[in-house]
């Protein structure tokens, strides 16, 4: 039986309003559910779901709870690492795998407890993409509490691959591409945190990005 969840988010996260959602969904399947924004704030109990966090957990912090759950947006063990889903635009996928696995000491390493996909059609920028991220990570949160009774857990299996962390000097648009062919660049950058630039004739140029309403 699952009754005591935090969920951990880092305070200046994107995912932190999904964070609060989840809070809400679970507390309205009477979960006692908590928000966590650093790890001291992290309580005992059943499960821990990490969202949006970056660093590798600490055994005193995974000793916490029973389980500790985090969302990785890869086909497991393949595309291990940072920014999954921005790589795998740029490969020009459009079928993007969902693991809800265990965090462990080893980086994207933990048994698989539940799957799905999320499902592009090509045209979403990094807000809309990261809408269907945050939301099928509650997805996962939810159906790992409501279904535990009866999940069995996979050893991850195949080839091992990693994406390394995304640098703000990977947005450089390369000028002497076509607009078509910096399409899945643009549709991974972010106007205010990392937004898509090129150099030209010795200045440098910013290029924000989104739909025309």
């Amino acid at each position: 039986m699952i009754e005591n969840i935090t969920v951990l988010v880092d305070n200046d996260s994107w995912i932190l309003p999904y964070a609060k959602d989840l809070v809400d969904e679970l507390n309205k399947l009477d979960k006692n559910a908590t928000l966590a924004q650093h790890h001291d704030a992290v309580n005992a109990g059943d499960v821990c779901f990490f969202l949006g966090c970056t660093k590798i957990a600490a055994p005193s912090l995974l000793s916490k709870n029973k389980f500790n759950l985090v969302v990785h947006e890869s086909a497991l063990p393949q595309g291990k690492g940072f920014a999954p889903i921005a790589w795998q635009i740029l490969e020009g996928q459009n079928e993007i795998p969902v693991c809800l696995i265990e965090a462990c000491d080893d980086v994207d390493a933990g048994d698989i407890w539940l799957t799905d996909t999320i499902t592009l059609n090509g045209t979403e920028l990094a807000c809309e993409w990261r809408e269907l991220q945050g939301l099928i990570s509650i997805k996962l949160a939810v159906r790992f509490v409501n279904e535990f009774g009866s999940l069995v857990p996979k050893k991850q299996t195949g080839q091992v691959s990693f994406y390394p962390r995304r640098r703000a000097s990977d947005s450089e648009l390369d000028v002497s591409k076509t607009l078509a062919e910096l399409i899945p660049l643009l549709r991974t950058v972010d106007n205010e945190d990392y937004p898509a630039f090129f150099e030209h004739e010795g200045c440098k140029y910013k290029l924000e990005i989104s739909k025309y309403e």
